[in-house]
């Protein structure tokens, strides 16, 4: 593996200086019909016989680079700031999140899940990929560019040593053909060592996207090849080697971390994952002569335009002003008779048909070798057997819509679309005492539609609601909705959002089937799980403050129920899990705030979430959670932007959800032995820079380890990881 960590990064290093080696002052300059063009698209010329080496050339290479995200439904367009901001760069590597809001198993690239309920996944999805949110990236999450050079950014991240230390290298390409087309690849790969015994993770990402943007025709594709695998040792034995050490052999100044008893050794569950997404549209539209510069929005977003910058530099000027009526007036009427240098032809789209088609194909496998004969209720296959799981599912919609601003009645977008999805499920099964290969198929017609405003200023919504009106989910629907005013109160920028959604979902297929060597479950009979939210936000500009608080309802909740059985004569239980629903309603109230402080290069950043769930038992949520973070901002010699300080993460106790290492899950905690996480601290300090394109950091993670309680656990029986210093360095090239 790491002779494939090195051929990845020379053949981006070497892309890199490929690229810039192809550049000449004179982009023209041909001999003959010899003509190369350097790089993909640059639009020079490279004639490799004229060039003069006696020469020193200094080029400069443009830096102007412009991101966004797509739409995964739509296909639209959703601009975004650069991915190379600096502040919390040294946070960006940790498995618990940058606010450090999720519990997970301690080791870097470990199954993880969020403490902040309103931030899961709100379908019913049981998923092997779910606890890996932080790694898969989406269609909707890649970063897609538009360079007008070849873009690179390699990035590293360490601790540790080579025995029990972590490693993260990514490295990132972009490049574009022209204006219109560009494309690149992103390679991530995590190798975590573990500071606990058999707990190292290997999770690698190599992903293929390009795009073509123009007036009529536009297309974005993801191409993705993921491998994970970890190392399972179903946490520790016995908790007090962390909580009280004294009390045990870790008393020894000998024992370190990896000489803990741990539960497993040659047990791993691997995840094998393709995935092809593509998005294309068409769009029917006219061409109008605008103003140069004027925004593609619409020339009603124009209007609009002009009409608030009147309002802001005539104030004391009312609307019955003559002289302000006129000029207002004659702005409007000049959009499109200036002088005819200062006109262009731009297209206006009016209507629009999109094909998005989504292929995924994975599979999921638990091998265990050695694990306590009491361990488990159940053994339902032979200690041979394949304990594995495989899917794969096809997606295809066609969407047709009407387009905002193409006159002054089109004041939203309105979009109708249909979706057909099959998918395709095998997992082992049993015939007659013989093991066999059992397979599923499910299939789904959706029809749904959006109305959209997004290009007045002051006021944007979105309204979605869609159904299942054919296959096995017949009856599933989702309603949606979300608002956004904009206002300027107390001389500042006021942004107050609203959303609320409706589901009826049914519980997905692993909640419904599933079978392997410890657990085992057919339950077709769930009923579809039925939830209500509504929430909102309020965010004050100037003040660097936002308020977000929300309540949704959920009426037949599932999850994975802990049914574990205790061992005759003796205080151990055997593990043995189930699917189950809530049989009464469980209301979910939770409230963050985000306040941030700034006295001179002083910053104090802070984030507090309040959360209450009417049923600990089956859904249990830490009703506290913050995180705060005081550093230093300063520049140095007036080129080393610096950031000096600390953070922490805190969260009250509560009885988290346990983790199941043959599920991949994290799920219920035994009711009849549970045991308290939280009320813990978790302390570190950093020095943040940027220098010119490069980031780069120095943390010291969790300084106050054996301080307190010394209660460092995220899930019960996974201690997190004890104090150690991190590197990382992210380096930009344009060339």
């Amino acid at each position: 593996m790491k002779k494939t960590i090195i051929y990845i990064l020379l053949f981006a290093i070497s892309t890199a200086l490929y690229s810039q080696a192809l550049r000449t002052d004179n982009g023209n300059s041909t001999v003959g019909s010899n003509r190369f063009t350097a790089g993909f698209g640059s639009g020079e010329v490279f004639n490799p016989f004229a060039k003069d080496t006696t020469k020193s050339e200094h080029i400069i290479a443009p830096k102007e680079i412009h991101q966004w995200h797509i739409d995964e439904l739509t296909g639209d367009v959703i601009p975004t700031d650069a991915d190379t901001l600096p502040h919390l760069y040294q946070n960006w590597h940790l498995t618990e999140g940058m606010n450090g809001e999720y519990n997970f198993l301690g080791n870097m690239g470990a199954p993880r899940q969020s403490r902040i309920f309103f931030n899961r996944e709100s379908n019913t999805t049981f998923d092997f990929l779910q606890p890996y949110d932080y790694f898969m990236v989406s269609p909707g999450e890649l970063f897609y560019t538009d360079t007008k050079s070849p873009y690179t950014n390699l990035s590293y991240n360490e601790s540790g040593d080579k025995v029990t230390g972590d490693d993260r290298v990514r490295a990132y390409f972009a490049t574009n053909a022209g204006k219109k087309f560009g494309a690149g690849f992103l390679f991530d790969y995590i190798y975590g060592r573990g500071r606990y015994d058999n707990q190292s993770t290997a999770l690698m990402n190599f992903s293929l996207f390009s795009y073509y943007r123009s007036d009529k025709y536009n297309y974005h594709m993801l191409a993705s090849r993921y491998h994970m695998k970890m190392a399972e040792n179903g946490g520790i034995t016995d908790d007090e080697y962390i909580t009280n050490p004294e009390k045990t052999d870790g008393a020894n100044s000998n024992f370190g971390t990896t000489d803990i008893p741990v539960h497993f050794d040659r047990t791993w569950n691997r995840n094998e994952v393709y995935r092809a997404y593509f998005t294309h549209n068409y769009n029917f539209g006219f061409y109008k002569k605008v103003r140069k510069g004027l925004s593609s929005d619409s020339l009603a977003m124009e209007v609009s335009r002009i009409m608030e910058e009147y309002r802001d530099t005539t104030r004391t000027m009312t609307e019955s002003d003559s002289l302000y009526i006129s000029q207002l007036s004659d702005s409007i009427a000049n959009i499109n008779n200036s002088d005819s240098e200062e006109l262009e032809m731009r297209f206006i789209p009016v209507a629009r048909i999109t094909h998005t088609a989504d292929f995924e194909s994975n599979w999921h496998e638990f091998i265990s070798h050695n694990y306590p004969h009491n361990y488990y209720a159940h053994n339902y296959l032979p200690y041979d057997s394949l304990d594995r799981n495989d899917y794969w599912s096809i997606k295809n919609t066609i969407a047709l819509s009407l387009r905002e601003g193409f006159n002054k009645w089109a004041i939203a977008d309105i979009m109708a679309y249909v979706s057909y999805k099959y998918s395709s499920y095998k997992m082992p099964d049993t015939l007659a005492a013989m093991e066999i290969r059992k397979i599923y198929s499910e299939h789904t017609i959706t029809v749904g539609g959006i109305i959209e405003s997004k290009r007045n200023r002051y006021f944007k919504y979105r309204l979605r609601g869609e159904t299942a009106i054919s296959g096995d989910d017949l009856g599933a629907f989702l309603l949606e909705g979300k608002g956004e005013l904009n206002l300027n109160m107390m001389n500042q920028n006021v942004r107050i959002i609203g959303e609320a959604h409706i589901k009826n979902n049914r519980p997905s297929f692993y909640y419904r089937h599933f079978h392997s060597e410890h657990y085992w479950w057919d339950r077709s009979n769930l009923d579809k799980e039925f939830r209500t939210r509504i929430g909102g936000s309020i965010l004050l500009d100037k003040w660097k403050t936002r308020l977000k608080a929300g309540i949704e309802n959920i009426k037949n909740y599932t999850y994975i129920s802990n049914n574990s059985v205790q061992q005759s004569g003796s205080t151990n239980y055997l593990s043995n899990l189930s699917v189950a629903q809530s049989g009464e309603n469980i209301q979910v109230l939770s409230a963050t705030l985000n306040q941030d402080f700034k006295m001179g290069p002083l910053h104090l950043d802070t984030e507090f979430t309040y959360q209450n769930s009417s049923n600990k038992e089956v859904l249990p949520l830490p009703e506290f959670n913050m995180y705060a973070n005081l550093y230093l901002k300063f520049k140095i010699a007036k080129v080393l932007n610096t950031e000096l300080g600390g953070d922490i993460r805190y969260f009250s106790s509560y009885y988290a959800p346990d983790y199941s290492a043959a599920l991949g899950q994290f799920v219920q905690q035994n009711p009849k032995d549970k045991i308290a996480i939280g009320d813990y601290p978790v302390v570190s300090v950093y020095a943040n820079f940027l220098l010119k394109e490069t980031r780069f950091y120095v943390m010291y993670y969790h300084i106050n380890e054996g301080t307190g309680n010394r209660n460092y656990f995220l899930a019960p029986h996974y201690p997190m990881s004890p104090k150690a210093l991190w590197f990382g360095l992210s380096w930009n090239f344009y060339n």
